[in-house]
């Protein structure tokens, strides 16, 4: 639980044109932020229950998950979503694990780059991959700005 600070003007644009594809992928009446913070959530498929997500200064989410990378690939999720600043974890785990920690990309980054500042071996990249699925779709594919997962070694 916790408070987790996002750059605003970076992530997916959820909000606007983009809510019209998941307006008929989700409801026929305009759904709210909102229910396209949740749905977004669900096109990833990342397992929870009773999600609930609302909108202030911040996103605020809950609900439970089975493990704590479900929960923060949820964090992530939402908080990488363009006008996100911060999202406020009210999420309980059910079955905890050590904690991932996260890395916001700067200019110049790439998963390899990461991989060697972050556990000494450029090669381990694929990790920070398969930590950060289905958000990321190729190890290529990531932005400044853009908060990561990196799992513990």
């Amino acid at each position: 639980m916790g408070l987790f600070s996002f750059i605003k003007g970076a992530g997916k644009k959820l909000f606007g044109r983009e809510e019209k594809k998941v307006v008929a992928e989700v409801a026929t009446a305009p759904p709210s932020k909102e229910e396209l913070l949740k749905a977004e959530i669900v096109r990833l498929g990342i397992p929870v229950q009773g999600l609930n997500v609302e909108l202030a200064e911040q996103v605020i989410v809950s609900g439970e998950t089975v493990t704590n990378a479900d929960r923060e690939k949820i964090i992530l999720a939402l908080g990488n979503v363009d006008c996100v600043g911060c999202v406020e974890d009210n999420m309980t785990v059910s079955n905890p694990e050590p904690e991932s920690r996260f890395h916001v990309v700067k200019a110049g980054d790439s998963l390899s780059k990461i991989s060697k500042e972050v556990y000494g071996d450029p090669m381990k990249y694929n990790a920070i991959f398969e930590a950060n699925k289905p958000m990321l779709e190729h190890p290529d594919k990531i932005y400044p700005g853009q908060t990561l997962r990196i799992p513990v070694a």
